[in-house]
């Protein structure tokens, strides 16, 4: 009888919503009999719980050891990470005037941090007496504070702003990855080696013995 095989893509990071965790749950299988597929995929792995119990990483050998357990016969093909960040998420979400007022507070916070830094950056540059001398010396009179530099300024650095965040309201303006979404993917990549690392420095990861 020819043996089967598995092909296992495994996730560098999931989130779940129950406590059980399942072969399924930390990324992709396939193989050709889809009835065996199936109750591979239904395979318990480990489960989650309160605390620090709520997130653990999950080594892709303690699947194969798993398997070759249960199905002896099956040959398990690894083509994804070495081992799954898995995260316990609770979807409980305060609603009403509360979500309204937290999601109000942050936004001004972001306005006004990112305005304040604006303005402390060209207090430090000393932009006002840039323009007054660049209006002097073209114009040949003295600056009244309000002139077409400082207003073309001011349209130039929204306009460029929204060009290098790639992002306006809902709608992007080209299909590229924003600078943010950019650093974000980064961070949350560096964030999931640290966490692998250390389950495994302190012995920690859902391993095979």
């Amino acid at each position: 009888m020819q043996r089967e095989t598995l092909y296992l893509k495994m996730e560098r990071n999931v989130e779940i919503l129950k406590e059980d965790v399942r072969i399924a749950d930390l990324g992709k299988t396939w193989c050709r009999d889809g009835a065996l597929l199936s109750r591979i995929r239904t395979q318990k792995v480990t489960e989650l719980g309160p605390g620090e119990q709520s997130r653990k990483v999950v080594s892709v050998m303690r699947l194969i050891a798993l398997l070759q357990e249960e199905f002896p016969d099956l040959e398990v093909e690894s083509v994804g990470e070495a081992e799954t960040v898995v995260e316990l998420v609770r979807t409980e979400r305060e609603k009403g005037a509360w979500q309204a007022a937290k999601i109000c507070f942050v936004s001004c916070i972001c306005f006004f941090g990112a305005a304040f830094t604006i303005i402390a950056f060209h207090n430090d540059i000393g932009i006002i007496r840039v323009f007054d001398r660049i209006y002097e010396t073209v114009a040949g009179r003295v600056s009244d504070g309000v002139t077409v530099l400082e207003i073309s300024y001011s349209v130039g650095l929204a306009v460029g702003i929204i060009t290098f965040f790639n992002h306006i309201g809902g709608r992007r303006i080209t299909k590229d990855p924003t600078p943010i979404e950019v650093e974000m993917r980064v961070y949350e990549e560096q964030v999931n080696n640290a966490l692998a690392e250390t389950a495994d420095r302190e012995g920690k990861t859902v391993d095979v013995q």
